[in-house]
């Protein structure tokens, strides 16, 4: 017994070597070019406005939060992406405000009015004929928990880490890879969402209103709490964690991309099943799209806090965890082959169903 279960581990680690050879993630020079512009400097000038008080902890809706989108549109208009929202780069809806927190339980709470708000996306065409009508999704959440009035003393929840360092990732990459003389195959939507923090609103409104046919959308990769690697678990250097590990094969090509640089990527053993639900791959998985967001640590010190500030990001370990990250998005969009969900694992029952309605028209 023993024998076939040794037997039964060595097959499917060479099906896993197997197909991880299918990936071509060679650095080549073209790829260098995109990657060498990866930068901590640029990456900490964004964040530091991004996540600074003027923003007001970008809640959504808020003042913040449209200050926020102004900025990162432009980025994308900098970086060359294609504007494809309803109003330029932006995807516009509406969501209830939020009453405001009062300190008197007396007071009567005004009623919620629909306020506008905006996921903000850019396009970068890919440059292969027919992979060109297909796409990848980059994304990060944009906004955060705002202000508390009723605090002593700081009031402003920055949210640097959560998620300021993914929405920087994603700027980061549109300026990269949009600089590239020949661009990748398939074409690359740049996205970040409002309104995760209020329950994967911004994601899940994509998900239902898409911009891009679905069934021509081959994954998506989701950056969060990237900058931080004071894990409340110890330190995550040269480290990321991706939600949902195995659910796809998108881990063994991250993984095979990671070692080009150094960079463990791996299957947190307690996180990385429950935190797949927890951010806003998780909306865009429900419609079959294999979806994973990415981390180095899933927990530290400030999370949710006001003191989670653009000062504590370890900006060098970000751009070489991100150059892994660019690596394995360049993979993905120069391959004729699409991510495929793991079908042998019992927890992407409902992924693999809404995956084939996709690819069966429905």
């Amino acid at each position: 017994m023993k024998v076939i279960r040794f037997a039964g581990a060595a097959l499917l680690v060479s099906v896993a070597l197997a197909l991880a050879q299918t990936w071509d993630t060679k650095i080549s020079p073209i790829r260098r070019e995109a990657l060498d512009r990866i930068s901590a400097s640029s990456l900490r000038g964004n964040l530091s406005f991004l996540a600074s008080d003027a923003l007001e902890g970008r809640g959504t809706p808020s003042r913040g939060l449209d200050l926020a989108a102004e900025f990162i549109a432009s980025r994308f208009r900098q970086a060359g992406l294609e504007p494809v929202g309803d109003d330029g780069y932006f995807q516009t809806t509406t969501v209830k405000s939020r009453p405001p927190r009062s300190a008197d339980p007396n007071a009567a709470a005004p009623e919620p009015q629909d306020v506008k708000v905006r996921n903000v996306v850019g396009l970068l065409r890919g440059s292969d004929e027919k992979l060109k009508d297909t796409y990848i999704l980059v994304s990060a959440h944009y906004d955060h928990m705002g202000m508390n009035p009723n605090l002593q003393g700081d009031q402003i929840f920055n949210g640097a880490n959560d998620d300021g360092s993914g929405t920087v990732s994603v700027i980061e990459l549109a300026n990269a890879i949009g600089a590239m003389k020949v661009k990748p195959k398939r074409s690359i939507v740049f996205i970040c969402f409002y309104g995760e923090e209020r329950g994967l609103l911004g994601s899940t409104y994509y998900g239902q209103h898409p911009i891009f046919p679905l069934a021509k959308t081959v994954a998506g990769i989701n950056l969060e709490h990237m900058g931080r690697t004071d894990d409340t678990e110890g330190p995550r250097v040269g480290e990321l964690s991706m939600t949902g590990y195995d659910y796809s094969d998108i881990g063994t090509i991250f993984s095979q991309a990671g070692q080009e640089f150094g960079v463990k990527i791996t299957k947190h053993p307690k996180n990385s099943d429950p935190f797949f639900m927890r951010s806003d791959n998780a909306a865009l998985a429900g419609v079959g799209i294999p979806s994973h967001t990415l981390c180095t640590a899933f927990i530290f010190p400030d999370y949710h806090k006001v003191s989670d500030t653009w000062d504590k990001v370890d900006y060098d370990n970000l751009a070489k965890v991100l150059k892994a990250s660019c690596l394995c998005v360049l993979t993905i969009a120069d391959s004729a082959q699409e991510p495929k969900w793991n079908e042998g694992n019992p927890r992407t029952a409902r992924y693999v169903e809404a995956w084939k309605k996709l690819k069966a028209g429905g």
